[in-house]
């Protein structure tokens, strides 16, 4: 079992900037590949970005590429999701998950095992 708890969301002005992060718990975190998805109220889940064991490889959602950047310090079992440039569209419940690595970014829902409760990000034009 790997437990997720993500942190940082809040209330931003559009063009404003957060980071989330999302600790993880129990089996050994650099074994999993990382995601990000949020949702919006009335929407389906959506994929936003996704990061390998290694970082060395990282995928966006075309909606975010440019002013969103996922990392990782593995020392420290947690992924980040940098946000800047906010845009009111940006407002949602953003989650991590976590899935066995197989070296590339998986952007599907049913992809992942392991989801956190999430954390909302509302940005106010």
């Amino acid at each position: 079992q790997v437990q997720l708890v993500e942190s940082g969301g809040g209330l931003v002005q559009a063009g404003g900037s957060l980071r989330l992060s999302c600790v993880a718990s129990g089996r050994t975190f650099s074994n999993y590949a990382m995601g990000w998805f949020r949702q919006a109220p009335g929407k389906e889940r959506e994929f936003v970005a996704g990061i390998t064991w290694s970082g060395r490889t990282t995928g966006y959602a075309d909606s975010v590429k440019g002013r969103f950047t996922i990392s990782r310090d593995n020392a420290k079992n947690t992924v980040y999701l940098q946000m800047n440039s906010l845009k009111p569209e940006d407002t949602a419940v953003y989650s991590c998950a976590a899935r066995p690595d197989i070296g590339v970014i998986i952007r599907t829902t049913p992809g992942y095992q392991y989801w956190g409760q999430g954390t909302q990000v509302t940005v106010s034009s």
